[in-house]
């Protein structure tokens, strides 16, 4: 497994900004377990989240990972999730939470307003899990994916919560994210699953 911190801890895109945009898209949309200053709903442009990350460290082990949410690019594509405003001593508990193979990267975000409109536009920063890592997985059948899912459990507990709490989250956040939702249907449809 590859540890991404130190690596991360030289990607200083905002260095001497009093505060950054962090822009959640996986569990960071529902379990921001650090000092945040506002939290706002938002989108980036060009990128689709897929379940094709392994995780060996918080919803699998090195010999049953999980699969965890990452960004793929995609031309058209939506990505909504949750931006928080955090001063830049959050980033390093961040950079350990997110060690297994996310690497920081600079985007362009696109807050909304409470009635679903654009409500301005700032620079952020996203944890990325490009396909160059040793982590990443990739594309697998829907059944498949939602198997694995099911099985693995790691040190942050079973990787079917991390999946049915980013479901509910982007329910919640009234987002139509048809990756998602095929997945939960699947893991749904298994045999002896609750």
């Amino acid at each position: 497994m590859l540890d991404t911190t130190a690596l991360n801890q030289q990607r200083n895109f905002f260095e001497g900004h009093a505060d950054i945009w962090l822009f959640g898209y996986g569990s960071l949309i529902w379990k921001a377990d650090f000092a945040y200053l506002e939290r706002r709903p938002a989108f980036i442009t060009g990128w689709a989240r897929r379940f094709w990350q392994g995780s060996h460290d918080h919803r699998g082990t090195p010999d049953a990972p999980g699969r965890v949410a990452t960004l793929i690019r995609a031309q058209g594509a939506v990505c909504h999730g949750m931006a928080y405003r955090i001063t830049s001593d959050v980033l390093a508990p961040l950079d350990v939470r997110e060690k297994n193979g996310y690497l920081r990267e600079k985007v362009p975000l696109t807050f909304l307003n409470e009635n679903g409109g654009t409500a301005g536009q700032s620079e952020g920063l996203i944890y990325l899990a490009s396909e160059d890592n040793p982590a990443f997985l990739g594309e697998a059948p829907l059944a498949d994916m939602a198997r694995q899912i099911n099985q693995a459990h790691g040190p942050s507990g079973p990787n079917r919560e991390y999946l049915l709490n980013l479901a509910s989250a982007l329910r919640e956040l009234g987002v139509d994210d048809a990756h998602i939702f095929a997945l939960e249907q699947q893991l749904d449809r298994l045999p002896g699953y609750q």
